[in-house]
């Protein structure tokens, strides 16, 4: 694996969609997304599992709210990448961003 992406996830419901499909429409080979759920109270956790059961390079962890941090380093324990980004889930990225 060259590249892990690692998007913490809390409450992101409506920006979530755009974030996902920005980066799969740019995904190269080698490239794994992981998706840390923070505990969301609305239907992030839904999606986030909507695109695992799509995706083969999509992990999906849930877990309690422990913070932004704590939700970087797990997907970090998890990241089978020589290189990692990160990526906000109310974020997106434009094309050719991963050009690699």
């Amino acid at each position: 694996m060259l590249l892990s992406i690692i998007i913490p996830v809390y409450n992101t419901e409506k920006y979530l969609d755009r974030c996902l499909n920005s980066i799969i429409k740019n995904i190269k080979n080698k490239t794994e997304i992981i998706l840390i759920d923070d505990g969301s109270t609305d239907s992030s956790s839904i999606i986030c599992d909507k695109y695992k059961n799509k995706y083969n390079f999509i992990k999906v962890i849930h877990q309690e709210n422990k913070g932004l941090s704590v939700s970087r380093n797990k997907g970090i324990e998890i990241s089978k990448g020589k290189y990692l980004w990160f990526i906000d889930g109310d974020d997106y990225i434009e094309d050719n961003s991963l050009d690699i």
